[in-house]
C-alpha cells in the first residue's frame, strides 16, 4: 500500500448530517482518496435520528477507497444521550475500539465527536491523532457561542445557557475530563484564524493549526453556465433558515418597490417566520433546498451573495461557493466572514442596515465594479481554497505530527514534503 489509512470519527456524515460540517468532512475524505489514500468514516446514526425530523435522504455512492461505517447501538436516542452526559462512548465504545484495532489506521481524525464519543473517545486507537474544530464544541456546550439563544457569548454562563437551549447540562465539563483527554491528540485544527483566536479566548489550552475548508474541482461543482433563473437582477442568500443566520435583518430592505430581488435557497425551523415577515412581497422568493448545477447557476448570476450571520461561525463555506462562480459577497463584519472576504478582496462587509443597503446599491449600480470583485474572489479561491491547495496542507500537518512522534512508516508513505 502506497498511501495512508485514515479513520474519521464524527457524529454526522452525509446523508445523516445537518449543515456544512458533514459535507466538509466528506469532501476531505474524497480529496484524500484522490490523493492516493484510503479513508474509513465512522458516524453515529442514532445521534442523527435523535435530532432529525423524518428519514434521511438517500446516500450518494462513495468512490472506491472510502468505507462508511454507520453506528446503530440498538438503544436509539439513549446512546447519544449517554455520550452527551458522560463524555465518553458508553454504548458504542467496544464497537469503536474493535473498528480501530482491526483497521490499524495510520491517522485517526476526530471531527464533531460530541455525540459519538465525547472527549473520552480521544484515547481510543493508535497512530497520529488529529482533531478538527468544525464548531466551538471544545469551549461551548451548545457548540455555537450564541449565549441564551439570543446574543453573542462574551463570557461563560454555561449552565443557564444549556437550560435555555433545553439541553441536559454536561456535568463532565466541570470534572476536568476534557483537559485530561487532550493529551491523546497530536494536533488540533481550527478552520479560520478567528476560530483559533476564539478558542484561545475561551480558555482552550492547546495550540491550533489553521486549515480552511475547500471545494473540490469536479464537473458538477464547476457548473454555473446557462441562463439566469430570472430577468430581474437579484441578491442571493444560501443556508439554513435559522434565527442565527440573520436573514431577518435582510428581508426588510426588500420591502416596497425596487430594482433588485432577494432569492433564498434553504430550509429550516425559522422558515415560517421569515415567510411571514416577507409577506406577499414579489421581490422576495423562497426556493427551498437546492444543490448541484441549479444552485451553481444561482450563484453565477447573482449580483452578490449576502451573508448576514449573527453568530460566530468557524468558517463560511458559502463564500467559497460564491467566489468559485466569480460572484462577490456582502458579509456581516463578524467572526471569520471579514477575514475571508477581505483576504480575497472579493466583496464588502457591513455592520448596520445602512451599510448593507449602501453595499447593495454599489454592486447593483456598477456592474464593472461587481465583476472586478467577483474576479478577485475567483482568483483567491484558486490560490487558497481549492482542493489542490488545501489537501496538501492537511497532509503536511500529518507529516509534522509524524515527525514529532518519529513515525517512520507514515513518513515513508507520504508524498514528498508539501509547501516550502
Amino acid at each position: 500500500m502506497s498511501g495512508l489509512r485514515f479513520c474519521f470519527l464524527t457524529t454526522f456524515y452525509p446523508p445523516h448530517n445537518f449543515g456544512g460540517d458533514g459535507i466538509g468532512i466528506q469532501r476531505l475524505a474524497r480529496g484524500l482518496v484522490r490523493s492516493g489514500h484510503q479513508v474509513t468514516v465512522v458516524h453515529d446514526v442514532d445521534a442523527y435520528h435523535a435530532l432529525a425530523r423524518g428519514a434521511a435522504p438517500a446516500a450518494e455512492p462513495e468512490p472506491p477507497g472510502i468505507e462508511v461505517v454507520p453506528l446503530r447501538s440498538g438503544f436509539g436516542m439513549v446512546s447519544p444521550l449517554l455520550t452527551q452526559q458522560f463524555g465518553r462512548p458508553v454504548a458504542n465504545g467496544r464497537r469503536i475500539a474493535q473498528i480501530l484495532a482491526r483497521g490499524r489506521f495510520d491517522v485517526i481524525n476526530f471531527h464533531n465527536v460530541s455525540l459519538i464519543g465525547g472527549p473520552g473517545l480521544f484515547k481510543y486507537g493508535a497512530g497520529i491523532k488529529l482533531y478538527m474544530a468544525h464548531e466551538h464544541w471544545l469551549v461551548c456546550p451548545t457548540h455555537v457561542l450564541w449565549r441564551h439563544a439570543r446574543e453573542l457569548c462574551t463570557g461563560k454562563q454555561c449552565l443557564r445557557c444549556q437550560l435555555v437551549y433545553r439541553r441536559p447540562p454536561q456535568w463532565w465539563r466541570a470534572t476536568g475530563l476534557l483537559e485530561r483527554e487532550l493529551v491523546h491528540v497530536d494536533s488540533f485544527i481550527a478552520m479560520s484564524e478567528f476560530s483559533r483566536d476564539k478558542h484561545r479566548e475561551f480558555g482552550f489550552p492547546r495550540d491550533m493549526e489553521v486549515l480552511p475548508y475547500f471545494l473540490p474541482d469536479t464537473a458538477e461543482d464547476r457548473a454555473g453556465s446557462g441562463a439566469p433563473s430570472q430577468e430581474r437582477p437579484y441578491f442571493l442568500f444560501v443556508g439554513r433558515l435559522e434565527r442565527i443566520k440573520g436573514l431577518q435583518d435582510v428581508i426588510p430592505t426588500f420591502a416596497g418597490p425596487g430594482e433588485t430581488d432577494l432569492l433564498i435557497a434553504g430550509e429550516g425551523e425559522f422558515g415560517a417566520e421569515l415567510r411571514r415577515q416577507a409577506g406577499s412581497s414579489p421581490r422576495v422568493r423562497f426556493l427551498g433546498r437546492l444543490a448541484g448545477p441549479e444552485l451553481a447557476r444561482l450563484y453565477r448570476h447573482a449580483v452578490a451573495l449576502i451573508v448576514p450571520s449573527l453568530c460566530y461561525e468557524t468558517f463560511g463555506i458559502i463564500l467559497l461557493e460564491a467566489f468559485r462562480q466569480s460572484t462577490p459577497v456582502i458579509a456581516r463584519r463578524l467572526g471569520p466572514l471579514p477575514e475571508i472576504t477581505l483576504t480575497a478582496r472579493g466583496g464588502e462587509v457591513f455592520s448596520t442596515r445602512e451599510e448593507l443597503v449602501a453595499s447593495m446599491a454599489r454592486l447593483a449600480g456598477d456592474p464593472a465594479y461587481r465583476d472586478r470583485l467577483g474576479q478577485a474572489g475567483r482568483q483567491a479561491f484558486q490560490e487558497r481554497w481549492c482542493e489542490e491547495v488545501v489537501v496538501p496542507k492537511y497532509l503536511e500537518i500529518v507529516r509534522q505530527a509524524a515527525e514529532r512522534k518519529r513515525e517512520e512508516t507514515i513518513l515513508e508513505r507520504l508524498t514528498p514534503r508539501q509547501g516550502p
